[in-house]
């Protein structure tokens, strides 16, 4: 098996993309929180003492996507077309999931960045609601989808 992110010495290394072609790349990451029913009534209520959790959250993945390239080692910097974080809430479940779109036209996937952005908006729900109550539980990360590319379509069937 050939590792793409090492050299024949073994040291780690970018892959060199510049021989791929363009096309439209879009992933989609998806992930949840479970929180109790005082943090989801918070979120919900937008009575949080540290305020608007979901717009903060959302606007935190976001950027977080934009800089994936510098907390992930050897990810290329990409410009990004589009980027979305949305939010589903069960709030008798006390479910809040984050789902992240990401889109690029480029030489390479924007997975990481959607899983990038879902993280760190379910890490700032954390981050914003742990005042309230420290036992949520981040899980369920994974990739719904991504598009565009040599290795195709690729689309998550549990």
């Amino acid at each position: 098996m050939d590792f793409t992110h090492f050299d024949e010495a073994g040291n780690a290394v970018m892959v060199d993309v510049s021989d791929k072609a363009v096309t439209t790349r879009v992933a989609v990451a998806t992930g949840s929180i479970k929180v109790s029913e005082a943090v989801m009534q918070a979120v919900t209520s937008g009575t949080a003492h540290k305020g608007d959790v979901l717009g903060v959250a959302r606007l935190a993945g976001i950027m977080a996507t934009k800089r994936t390239s510098e907390l992930i080692p050897l990810t290329h910097s990409l410009p990004l077309t589009k980027c979305a974080v949305d939010f589903e809430l069960d709030t008798v479940g006390g479910m809040i999931t984050a789902v992240c779109t990401a889109k690029t036209d480029g030489k390479t996937g924007v997975e990481m960045e959607a899983l990038t952005g879902v993280s760190v908006a379910l890490l700032t729900i954390y981050d914003m609601c742990k005042a309230i109550d420290k036992r949520m539980l981040i899980g369920d990360i994974h990739l719904v989808e991504k598009r565009g590319g040599k290795s195709g379509d690729f689309f998550y069937a549990e």
